[in-house]
This record gives C-alpha cells, sequence and structure tokens, in this order.
C-alpha cells in the first residue's frame, strides 16, 4: 500500500531543517518545494524498513502538490510560511479518496470521505501531505506489546530496540528521524506528549477546545485534543497558529479568535514566575536518575534566564487524575466502538479488546462520578496553575525503554504525568531536556493557563535557545 517513486538518497541537510528554515529559504525561491518533498520521500524509502513511521506513503500525490507549489510561488502566489513544507499525519486522521485505517484490522479496508479539518487548514495554506503514520490501534494501548496488529511497530529512531511512545507513534518517529518536517497527532492521555518525549522532540497539547476533531477518528469524544510535534517549539506554534481556531463542525470546538503564538516567543522569560511540580503523590512512580538530574539541570537554566521558581503542589496525587482520565476513556471509547466489540472483536488487537471490556462493564453512575470529580480537580488545579505565568511539571519518569521490557514499557506510558492535564484541559508542551547515559532523550511538560498556549512557547523557547539539545540528532 506504500506507494513510493524511487529516489536517490536525501541530503541531509534539507530532511533537517526546520520549518522556519525551509519557509525562508522557499519564499527567496531558493529552495524548490519539489526538491524539498523529494528530499522527504527519498528519507522516507530509506528509513521505512527500519523505522515503520508510515502506514500509507502519499508518494505521487505529495510531488504533484509540490510542483504546483512551486508554479504558484514563481507566479507570486506565496501562501506563507507553511506554502512548501511537508507533513504526515497520524492514521486516525480522515483524507477525501485515503484509506484510514486506525492501525486496525476493522478498517484496513475504509477510504474516507471527508477530510479533518486540520489537514484542510494546512492544505490551505500550502503545506503538502506526504502520507499516514503508524499508530496504535485506535490510540489504544497500555504500553504493552502484543505485536498483533496489521502493521509492524513503530522503531525509535534514536534506538531501534527501544520504544516510541504511544499512541502516535509513527508522528515522533518521523519527525525525530527527518521523514516529516512536521506531525499531527491526537492526545487522550498523553498519545501526542509520550512519542514526543520518546523521539526527543517537542509535542503540544493544546487547551481542550483550541484544535478541532472533526474529521478524527474519535477515541474520547470528552478527552480527544489534536496537536502539533515539531522538532522546535517555534516550529510548533506556527502549525498550531494554523490548525486553531473555532470549527462547527467539532461540537467541542473553542469559540475564541486565534492569537499569533509567535508574537513575542522569543521576548525571553525574565520576571517570571514558573510554577514547579516535583511531588507527584506517594504512589507516583520513581524517576530515572538521568531524567531526574536533566529536570533539575532545567530548572536552574530557567533561573539562569531570569524567572523565578517556586514550588507548587497540585491538589490530587497523580493516581488521581489518572484513574479520571481512564474511567472516562473506557465508557467514552466503548460507546465510540460497542458494534464492533460486539460484532467483530476477534479482528481487534489485546489493547483494544482490553479497553473495550473495561467499557462494557462499566457502571454509568461510576463514569458520572468520573466526569464530576473532573470538574472539580480541574478548577482546584487551575487555581494552582493560575498563580503562575506558567509551570514547569515532569512528562515521563523515565526515557524510552526496550521492547521486550513489558513492565518497564507500562511504566513508561502509565507511568508518566500527562494525563494530569488532559483530565484539567490545559495546554501541555512535551519538551526535549537532554540525554541519558544511553542516549536517550530525556523529557519535561512546560503548562499554561487555560488558552495562554502563547506563553507555553515563550517559556520553551527561552529554554531551547539557551540549551544545545536541538543539534542533535538520530544517527540512521
Amino acid at each position: 500500500m506504500k506507494a513510493m517513486p524511487k529516489l536517490a538518497p536525501a541530503a541531509p541537510e534539507l530532511v533537517h531543517l526546520t520549518i522556519t528554515e525551509a519557509s525562508r529559504l522557499i519564499a527567496a525561491r531558493r529552495l524548490s518545494p519539489v526538491e524539498l518533498v523529494e528530499a522527504f520521500l527519498a528519507r522516507i524509502a530509506a528509513t521505512e524498513d527500519r523505522l515503520h513511521a508510515y502506514i500509507t506513503v502519499l508518494g505521487d500525490k505529495a510531488l504533484a502538490a509540490a510542483r504546483q507549489a512551486e508554479a504558484d510561488i514563481a507566479a507570486g502566489r506565496y501562501k506563507g510560511p507553511l506554502h512548501g513544507i511537508p507533513f504526515a499525519v497520524k492514521d486516525n486522521y480522515h483524507v477525501v479518496g485515503v484509506r484510514t485505517t486506525g492501525a486496525s484490522r476493522l478498517m484496513l479496508d475504509y477510504v474516507a470521505d471527508e477530510t479533518a479539518t486540520a489537514i484542510e487548514r494546512l492544505t490551505a495554506a500550502g503545506a503538502i501531505l506526504l502520507g499516514k503514520l503508524n499508530t496504535w490501534e485506535y490510540g489504544t494501548g497500555t504500553g504493552e506489546i502484543h505485536d498483533d496488529l496489521p502493521f509492524p511497530l513503530a522503531r525509535n529512531p534514536w534506538n531501534t530496540d527501544r520504544f516510541t511512545g504511544g499512541s502516535s507513534t509513527g508522528a515522533g518517529v518521523a519527525v525525530a528521524a527527518g521523514s516529516a518536517m512536521f506531525a499531527l497527532g491526537s492526545d487522550t492521555g498523553g498519545s501526542v506528549r509520550l512519542p514526543a518525549a520518546a523521539a526527543g522532540v517537542q509535542g503540544m497539547k493544546a487547551t481542550y477546545g483550541v484544535v478541532s476533531r472533526a474529521g478524527i477518528l474519535p477515541n474520547c469524544w470528552s478527552l480527544d485534543v489534536a496537536g502539533p510535534l515539531t522538532w522546535t517549539c517555534e516550529d510548533n506554534a506556527l502549525v498550531l497558529r494554523t490548525i486553531a481556531g473555532h470549527d462547527p463542525r467539532d461540537p467541542g470546538s473553542a469559540d475564541r479568535l486565534v492569537p499569533d503564538y509567535l508574537q513575542g516567543i522569543g521576548a525571553g522569560i525574565a520576571g517570571m514566575v514558573i510554577g514547579v511540580i516535583r511531588d507527584l503523590g506517594p504512589d507516583a512512580p520513581s524517576m530515572q536518575p538521568d531524567t531526574r538530574a536533566n529536570l533539575e539541570a532545567m530548572e536552574a537554566v530557567l533561573e539562569d534566564l531570569g524567572a523565578r521558581l517556586v514550588e507548587i503542589s497540585l491538589p490530587a496525587p497523580l493516581s488521581g487524575y489518572r484513574q479520571i482520565v481512564g474511567a472516562i476513556n473506557w465508557g467514552e471509547s466503548y460507546s465510540i466502538h460497542e458494534r464492533d466489540f460486539l460484532e467483530r472483536a476477534d479482528l481487534m488487537g489485546k489493547a483494544l479488546r482490553d479497553k473495550m471490556t473495561a467499557g462494557f462493564t462499566m457502571r454509568a453512575v461510576d463514569y458520572i462520578a468520573a466526569q464530576r470529580r473532573r470538574r472539580e480537580l480541574a478548577q482546584s488545579t487551575d487555581a494552582v496553575i493560575s498563580a503562575c505565568d506558567a509551570v514547569l511539571a515532569p512528562c515521563t519518569f523515565l526515557t524510552a525503554p526496550t521492547f521486550d521490557d513489558q513492565e518497564t514499557l507500562t511504566k513508561f506510558t502509565f507511568g508518566a504525568a500527562t494525563s494530569i492535564f488532559n483530565a484539567t484541559g490545559h495546554p501541555a508542551l512535551s519538551i526535549c531536556n537532554g540525554f541519558d547515559a544511553d542516549g536517550m532523550p530525556t523529557s519535561a511538560q512546560i503548562v499554561g493557563r487555560w488558552f495562554d498556549e502563547a506563553t507555553v512557547y515563550r517559556v520553551a523557547r527561552a529554554y531551547e535557545a539557551a540549551t544545545p539539545w536541538r543539534a542533535e540528532r538520530p544517527v540512521l
């Protein structure tokens, strides 16, 4: 199903350009969109047998779009900084005439009759879709590896024996490996931020309602958030600015003006108050020494940049947030996929079947109680976050483990601090903050007030500019 033209190996300097760098070259007519797309298609062809980031590659369509972009730019019809920029999306985003599989046998032959709003907005801005990326089945998983899905598992480009995080597995891999300039994923309990953390890229879960989910296969209506994964924070802000905004096709869409997230992004953080979450409760997993050391070093960098750090405490332990997200996710996901579970459960992988079974046995009273507790926690957590300009929190407590370590795989996923901000709806960006002794990326979260993604990006940009981590790339 992967239709890729045979191309020469890509020049690394092209596939490792940032969006910002590439767009300047394209606008100055020093880089052809065709040349750029050819470079990425060649990179995909050269790495897919090891990484399995893609489920479907749209090589011919991407090249046709690149030729059109080149002609438009030559004719003076330049659309802006995403014009001619190649990207890819998790295979739960619909595109008219292209199959959406959700990495499931249930949808292997499904061809979409609509296009996700986020993709429509990107293509209207001139971005070029390269293909659909690998994922856990219907965005479902605990981190355990069952190897029972119809596509090979995506592999971490820093070390192909290592985990990718989930469920937007291919999105993190493609951005880190240089087989997509940026990617879109979706996040219900951490599914943008966990792959970003595992692959050492920057992944944003915006405030609930900022990005339309219309045209995206749902996982959990009241928790799902679509979001970008990019190499830099500035690139992330650029993509979010393009895909954000009210959409009547999505009943959960927030009817608010979209700010320019790039305005003031480089203004620095001197004088800001940044809350630091260090204690996530007695049942939080222990943190890997290198991960803890890099988090503490990140605090020191933020202080050196002029921020004032204050320790803050959340109103509940990590387990309290995770239990709420789990209950809501099980109940809503089952309501979405009930018919398939009752009629075609034999086609489901174990992780999805287990989740459907949990949803099948859930009582309505427990679901309602979880939603009520969620509202309470969201308000009490917001009171803590709103007292600061931004918040620094752990993301994952360890780096990506090897595929054969089932216990640690689950700990990487279920032990992460990501679900807190799914429960509360606050914007949270996973950011690379160094590497462990094995050369695997470590991570943290920068969290903001509701609808204040701009400040999150400002803090992230200041840290990113003061540290050397964006100069490191996987060697493939």
